[in-house]
């Protein structure tokens, strides 16, 4: 059941923010030009541990819905934007990755009926563009696989996130994110070891970078987004993943110092404001806000004059 409640938006809103130290933990952290294992390493051992836990397995139909929800969300994306964090510059690949809402508005309205309407197709577009203001700079060489792969991840990710609203998983989300997890962790297994070889020797920095991933990253994050999908509405959500772009430019400039002006200022309003826009606690209020305006006009105009 869908609610406008802010409780269920701010609960969501902890995956993008987590999502957004990604690339300042590739850069800083993990070993250099390993998209594969850095995207194995993060769902394999995550899943495997929630399982472990949850202690169920899929029946029926959800053994292929799982596996392919895992190959969606997990399998696909994870080194597409892996590849496209290590091939092109932080801001353009945040800014393309700001399209993800279009793309879920889309989705949803082809696959489950769900009208994004005017007011969040207006709140996705300011959204976008504050992030260009916050997060773009002249990108210099622009790489093709590194384009590709930030486009890539979009459409895999935006499908994914709007299946989830089109099956009622029969169990908890915890025990979904496991299963998509360890689905998606066994199919880059072994791609990863054929095109990337065996692991190199991990030092303390990149442990640090695989388990803040795996954990915060990954398995919490995880659970706050698919339950604030599964409680609002798909393109709702995928507005809050702008929080992504907020969090990596604020990381950006306390801890690799990058400028912070007016120009970026302005974009984190308007990205913050598109995000506001788009939940449906804002919408309803504007619709109940216009309708009690009319309200009394209709009533004088109906009343008999003496």
């Amino acid at each position: 059941m869908e609610t406008t409640g802010w409780r269920a938006a701010a609960l969501t809103a902890f995956a993008p923010a987590a999502w957004g130290t990604t690339y300042l933990v590739t850069e800083r952290l993990l070993p250099p030009d390993r998209p594969l294992l850095s995207a194995t390493l993060r769902a394999l051992p995550t899943g495997l541990v929630l399982l472990a836990f949850t202690r169920r397995l899929p029946q029926r139909d959800w053994w292929w819905r799982a596996a392919l929800l895992g190959v969606c969300n997990i399998g696909m994306f994870f080194p597409l934007l892996f590849l496209a964090a290590y091939r092109l510059p932080g801001g353009l690949a945040a800014t393309l990755q700001a399209t993800s809402p279009l793309a879920v508005m889309a989705l949803a309205a082809v696959l489950i009926g769900e009208r994004a309407g005017l007011a969040r197709i207006a709140a996705a577009g300011i959204g976008l563009a504050g992030v260009g203001l916050l997060v773009l700079r002249s990108p210099g060489h622009l790489d093709t696989l590194g384009l590709l792969a930030a486009f890539g991840s979009v459409v895999v990710s935006a499908l994914g996130f709007v299946l989830i609203k089109r099956w009622t998983p029969p169990v908890d989300m915890l025990t979904l994110v496991s299963w998509q997890l360890v689905a998606g962790g066994i199919a880059l297994l072994p791609v990863a070891l054929l095109v990337e070889g065996p692991p190199p020797h991990l030092g303390a920095h990149a442990v640090a970078g695989y388990l803040w991933l795996m954990v915060a990253g990954t398995g919490v994050a995880y659970w706050c987004w698919f339950t604030g999908l599964r409680a609002m509405p798909a393109g709702a959500v995928s507005l809050i993943g702008l929080v992504n772009p907020v969090v990596g430019t604020a990381l950006g400039v306390a801890v690799a110092g990058e400028a912070f002006g007016w120009v970026q200022a302005a974009g984190m309003l308007l990205v913050l404001g598109g995000v506001v826009a788009g939940q449906p606690g804002t919408i309803g209020w504007v619709r109940r806000h216009l309708a009690a305006r009319r309200t009394p006009r209709a009533a004088t105009s109906t009343c008999p004059t003496t």
